[in-house]
């Protein structure tokens, strides 16, 4: 079983990062956190591990009603919360990728039912926001 759905948009970087952050919304989900992974790579690594990388961030999307569904059934779950969103496009890539995590990974966590439902919210919400950038970069869009 794949940990995560994605879809490649025919989108430069920062177009798809904001098209990412806006069908979040649309959804939903608020950024709890953003992590520029190449940006680390630079400070800690060099400009090499940063480069061969490419342009690369997790946004920590959290649904309050989702989460606060998810806790008050299992507080372990903050463990899992936000849900990680992860924009990328390889060095000289014509495409960017926008992978979220697979909600029903907490799901193997757990027995509860509440989360399992919780779970299942949150992917359709989750597909959803990623179906919708799957025709960003097309015409009228």
């Amino acid at each position: 079983m794949s940990y995560t759905h994605t879809v490649t948009v025919p989108l430069g970087w920062e177009e798809a990062v904001q098209y990412t952050r806006d069908a979040l919304a649309g959804q939903g989900f608020g950024i709890l956190s953003e992590i520029d992974v190449r940006a680390t790579f630079e400070a800690k690594l060099g400009t090499d591990a940063a480069e061969e990388l490419g342009d690369y961030v997790i946004l920590g999307a959290c649904n309050p009603a989702l989460a606060s569904r998810a806790l008050s059934a299992e507080p372990d779950m903050g463990a899992l919360l936000p849900c990680n969103v992860v924009v990328r496009r390889g060095r000289g890539a014509a495409e960017t990728t926008i992978q979220a995590i697979d909600p029903q990974t907490m799901v193997k966590q757990s027995s509860s039912p509440a989360v399992r439902d919780v779970a299942d919210d949150a992917d359709t919400r989750l597909r959803a926001a990623l179906a919708s950038l799957s025709g960003a970069g097309s015409p009228g869009r």
